[in-house]
This record gives structure tokens, sequence and C-alpha cells, in this order.
């Protein structure tokens, strides 16, 4: 089912939303009432809790009630640090009149897409399909079956931007399923069926992708490269970090010095840009323009943690610290202010604070110059490019904030004197930015966001020889494993909050977490971490692996609140949780020697070859482990205590160089039986760097090290 699909289904079944009902006018907000969603912990689902809009949580209750009334139930799906979520609930969802018209004629549910992305994939995957497009609000109309026949993103209260008002599709929606309803229910059951031809991977008979299709992967992610501003693509600008971390790979590979000047360049100029929090570091989801300047300023974790990933990976393939300062910046903005006292991360930070866009972040020029010292100033002023006018403005309320300017690094050239002024007024703004209200903070802990940072942050430990990163990790080991993890069952739940755990089940939370404990154990060599990665393993193998087509679904066996089960292939701003269980398994594998581990990763990269082979673009990750797949991988392994200062120099020097395609171990615990037979020798810690049963000579010199990886 294409867009032009949909939009024929929609036209022969409901006719067009021409808005020839006026839209109801809008009533004052009022906070009095209190609706269901105040029972919940999802952040976003308590934004709502005083909607009048009668409101549900996902649920069988909702579908229940829908089904003894005959209504449709309209699906409502955003996240709690969504601007134009917040826009559509203050238009819409805040109005007495439009909850009216909601509740009347339909049964309303709220999902937080960050707690069940499961049910957000399906109804997305419908509205892309039906439209050619999706995003956030997605609003979705379902029969009380759970199908979907009509849905979209963002309407507003009143016709404009060529989009019919909410309350003209609402009533046409009403109209044709009182007047149509047998053919709209009939019809959902075939746009079902499409759906699931949409979603489904079906195995094929092509043959196995070999180094040559990584090179046409690599080189069609160049043709998209932003020559002068970086990164790939136009306007809005994501980062979209596995496209830029494949490349870096591609290019060291192949010896492609081009692919590895594109990744340096990007990494600059996003640091440089107003994406990047100059004050406070960390990366915004996106940016509105082709130059990284003015963000879309939610902070996402995932974004972040992979993020780190890409700086750390530059740094080591370029030489250049630049990246690795900015690695840092963004991990010391992560343990500043986005954790949890136990050592959970917490989700995201909003763009909005105090109801504008922006206003924490941005600054006037008459604001720097009341607060810096004339040469502060001066200087502040040309090296962040702030100006009188301004570089942005909230474009939901235009009026409000006038001459406001996103920081950027416009001027970088400083002598030491300037920099020393720089220093003195970036300390005074980043005082003078703690007094202003902060953006609101989704403070719920998920696994799957979770295991990608606690990955990031134990890598950074070892690459940037910084203790404090490695405490961290292991905090944050200890929180997952305390509050989500089920060690009778070998369960992982997916989100804690506020002294609770929920009960969904979710593949990626899995396999993120999987790929983040083993690079905690690469950066420790702790047994225990080694025995938790394989208890996890075998959790998402036995609950989520397809053994017959391969691949692994996104839902466990037997979720009966889904219409579908989907296997998720998509990398985009996240990985997919095939993608990283496929990378996450394979490392396993090498590490313990187990066959089962390396199977159903090979199975998933079979499943998906022809993805891979056509869409590179939406198979970045998944590229980066078939990478991994095409050689035996190196084994760097540690023999010694893993607490002996020797031990934890020979670890750094291991993580030192730029090698992805290798694996670090130790030989204590479930190794495989090479790594655990090889001993220290004179009893003190010993390196060996082996591929397959051939080592080079045994070394306790962290530069032999080094010198042995194909390091500087």
């Amino acid at each position: 089912m294409d867009g032009a699909l949909g939009l024929a289904f929609w036209l022969a079944v409901v006719g067009p939303v021409t808005g020839a009902d006026a839209p109801t006018p809008m009533s004052a907000p009022s906070h009095s009432h209190t609706n269901r969603l105040a029972r919940e912990k999802s952040p976003y689902l308590l934004q709502h809790q005083h909607n009048p809009v009668d409101w549900y949580a996902w649920g069988d209750e909702a579908f229940d009630r829908a089904r003894r009334e005959n209504k449709p139930v309209f699906l409502s799906i955003g996240y709690s640090t969504c601007h134009w979520c917040h826009v559509m609930e203050r238009e819409s969802f805040e109005d007495a009149a439009t909850a009216r018209v909601l509740n009347e004629n339909f049964v309303c549910i709220k999902v937080d897409r960050e707690e069940r992305p499961d049910v957000d994939k399906i109804y997305m995957a419908f509205v892309q399909a039906m439209t050619g497009g999706g995003g956030w609000p997605l609003n979705v109309f379902v029969t009380p079956e759970r199908k979907p026949f009509f849905g979209g993103t963002y309407w507003p209260p009143e016709r404009k931007y060529g989009r019919p008002s909410f309350v003209d599709v609402l009533r046409q929606v009403h109209q044709s399923w009182g007047q149509q309803h047998g053919k709209i229910v009939e019809s959902s059951h075939g746009l079902l069926a499409q759906l699931a031809a949409i979603v489904s991977r079906e195995p094929t008979n092509g043959p196995a992708l070999r180094p040559p299709d990584l090179h046409a992967a690599g080189a069609t992610l160049k043709e998209g490269y932003d020559r002068v501003n970086g990164g790939f693509g136009g306007a809005p600008k994501f980062p979209t970090p596995s496209h830029p971390l494949f490349l870096l790979r591609y290019g060291v590979r192949f010896k492609d010095e081009e692919a590895v000047r594109m990744v340096s360049h990007t990494c600059e100029r996003m640091a440089a840009g107003g994406i990047y929090d100059q004050l406070g570091g960390g990366f915004a989801r996106y940016s509105v323009d082709e130059r990284w300047l003015v963000p879309h300023f939610e902070k996402m974790l995932y974004d972040n943690a992979q993020l780190v990933q890409l700086y750390l990976d530059t740094h080591l393939a370029t030489g250049d610290a630049a990246p690795a300062e900015v690695a840092r910046g963004i991990i010391e903005y992560v343990l500043r202010d986005m954790t949890h006292p136990g050592g959970g991360f917490y989700s995201a930070e909003d763009a909005d604070s105090e109801g504008k866009e922006g206003k924490f972040y941005c600054w006037t020029l008459a604001e720097m110059k009341q607060l810096l010292g004339p040469e502060e100033f001066r200087v502040a002023a040309r090296y962040y490019g702030v100006t009188e006018h301004g570089n942005f403005h909230d474009h939901s309320d235009p009026a409000a904030l006038p001459n406001q300017n996103v920081l950027s690094i416009a001027h970088p050239k400083l002598n030491p004197e300037e920099r020393r002024w720089l220093e003195s007024a970036r300390e005074k703004m980043i005082v003078a930015r703690r007094a202003r209200v902060r953006p609101h903070l989704d403070d719920k802990i998920l696994a799957s966001w979770n295991g990608l940072m606690l990955g990031a942050v134990a890598r950074a430990s070892v690459v940037l020889g910084e203790p404090r990163y490695r405490a961290a990790a292991e905090r944050n080991f200890a929180f997952l494993r305390e509050k989500l993890w089920d060690p009778s069952t070998r369960t992982l739940y997916h989100r804690w909050r506020d002294g609770e755990r929920d009960v969904v089940q979710l593949q990626e939370s899995y396999a993120f977490v999987l790929g983040g404990v083993l690079e905690l154990y690469q950066a420790t060599l702790e047994p225990g971490t080694l025995e938790f990665a394989i208890a996890l393993a075998e959790g998402m193998i036995e609950r989520f692996h397809d053994p017959v087509a391969g691949g692994f679904w996104q839902s466990p066996k037997g979720a009966g609140d889904l219409i579908l089960r989907v296997k998720e292939d998509y990398d985009g701003a996240e990985p997919s949780g095939n993608s990283v269980a496929a990378l996450a398994l394979l490392r396993l594998a090498a590490i313990t020697g187990r066959e089962e581990f390396r199977t159903p990763a090979t199975k998933t990269l079979t499943l998906f070859a022809e993805r891979m082979r056509r869409q590179p673009h939406a198979s970045a990750f998944q590229l980066m482990a078939l990478d991994f797949s095409l050689e035996e991988p190196r084994r760097v392994v540690v023999a010694g205590d893993p607490a002996d200062p020797a031990t934890r120099g020979l670890l750094q020097a291991s993580h030192s160089v730029y090698q992805p395609n290798k694996v670090v171990l130790g030989t204590a615990g479930p190794v495989e039986s090479f790594a655990a037979s090889l001993r220290a020798k004179g009893e003190k810690p010993t390196a060996f760097v082996c591929t397959g049963l051939a080592c080079k000579p045994p070394t306790q010199d962290p530069a032999q090290v080094r010198a042995h990886l194909g390091g500087r």
C-alpha cells in the first residue's frame, strides 16, 4: 500500500476532508479535570492528565469500550519532549470544545512512543504508507479491533498550512463511521493485510553479501555528502550517526581517504554548529537548516550515546584530539544533567522552556553585553556569532522572543589572550544560564537507550583513560540489573520510573543492553559482566528469534495487544534491534567461541541482505555488522588481574587503535577455549594479539600492543 493507494481508499470510503464544517472556537484550558492518565508513569502521558479529553492508556479497557459503544478509536502517539506534540496539546487537547467532539464520538488513547515503540512502529508504517510521510504527533483512527483506517500527523485548530482543521477531520471521520461503517470495517481488513506485507520480511535465496557489496554501499552513501557543511542530505539535517560510523569503517577498510575526510569534516561542522550545546555539551536532535546552525532543541539520550561512539572513532581513526574533547563534552553533559542518583540515564530534555522553544539556550546581544565585561563581550560575541538581530525565532510564536541567537563557533581563531577572555565569558554565561528555567526533563529510564549510553561511556573510559567514566558505566550496569532484569526468568523489562518498572519486553532493549554490556566487559574484563551478557543473549534468542526465516521480532511471542509482529530493520535516528543484535551476537560469539550466538546473527544478515544491497541508507548499522562478519576478527587477550594497573594499561592500549573488527577479552570466565589457555608471562599482565589460533609475540608493553594492532 503506497501513499496513493491509501489516499484512494480514503476518498472512496470517507470522502475528502474539505473543512465545510466550521471549526469549533477554542475555549480556555482548565486544569480542574483529571483523567485516567494520572495513574500512569510515562512523563508524556502525565503531561496530558489534566486534558479535558477522556484519555485512556493503551490497553484492553479502551478497546473493550469502543467495541461496546461501536465507536472508532482516536489513537494519538507522541513523546514528552516533542515540540509539535506540545503545540497540538495546547491548541486542541486542552481545548474544552474540541475535547467534547472527541469524547462524544471517539474512544481516545494516548501512547508514549518511547515506552511502546512496537505500537508506534505499526501505526507509523500505516500513516507513512497512506500519506507518504510521518512524524509526531502521530494521530490514527482505528477500529475497536485495533485496525487502522485513517491517520495523519499534526492537524491545526483552524485550516492552515494546507491542512484541514482538526475538528474538520474529527467530524468527517465521525460522519463516515456512522454512514459507511460496514465499508470502513471491511476495508480495514484489507488494509491490515497490505500493512502486514509492507512490514514483513521474507527470506530470499540471493547470494550472500561480500566485500564488494560493502564498497558499493559506501560509494552510495558518499553521494549524499554535503561538501560545504558536512553531513548527508539537506535541511532538516539529522546526525544519523550510523551513516558516518559505517562510512569511517568503509574508508579504512578500502583505504578511501576521501571517505575518512568526509566523516572528520562532518564531525567538525556539527560540533561547531548550534546543534551542539556550546556551553553545556550534548547534541540536539537535528538542525532545521543545512548548516547545523539552528537546532530543534530537544536532546535525546540515544543520539548522544551514538555520537560519543562516532567522535571516539573519529579521534582514533584520524589522530585528531578535537573529536575526543567533543566526546568528553557529551558525557559530561549526560553525567551532570541526565543521570539518576542510582546510576540510570534519563531519556531526554525538551526543546521548550516556559513554553518557548529554545528559550533556555538562546542569547540576545543585549543580554551578553550586560553580563560580560567589554573584552569578554567583544571576544565571545564574535566567537559565537552573536548579532543584534539574531539567527533564531520560535516559529510557533515569532514575536514572543525577538533577536535570539543560537550559539555556534563562527570565528574559531583566537590568540592566547582572547582565549582567556573567552573562558572567562563562558564561565559567566554558564552561571547565568543555570539561573534560567530548564527545559522539561523526561526522567523515565529506558533499557534500550541506557544500553547505548552504557556502551558509549564504558568504551570512553578506556579510550580516554577516564576512571570516572568507568565508575559511571558500572553504576549504570548495576542499576539496569537491579531495576529491569529478572535473573530467574532471564527477562529484561523496558522502562523504569519513579520506583516501578513496566511489564513490556522489547527486542531492542535486549539487543542494545547486550551491546552496552559487551563494551563494559571489554573495558573491564570482569567475568561476571560476560556471564550476564550470555544470559541476556540467551533470553533474547529464546523470546524473539525466528529460527525459520531468521531475524528477530520486535515483540515477544504471545504479545496479544498488537495486530502485527514486526521485524524492525530501519537504521535511522536509532539503529534497529536486528542490526544491533547481529553485531553484538557476532562479538559475543568471538569472545565465547559459542556457535549458537553466531548462527542467529548470520541468519539475520542473510534475511536482510537484499535490503542492505538496495537501501544502504536505511541499513548503515547492519552494514557494520556485515563488515564484522566478513573476516576473522582480531582478538586481544589480556591475561592478568583486571584490577592490576598494568592490566588496565594494556586494556587502554588495546582500545587506543581504530580497529573496529576486534574484540578484547580476558582469560577468566566463559571465554573461548584458546583464550582461556593463555597465561601471563612471569606473573605480569600479558597481552596476546591473535587472529584465529595465530598470535603475535606476547607482550607486556602497551606500545607494542598498539603496534601489533597496526596503530601509531
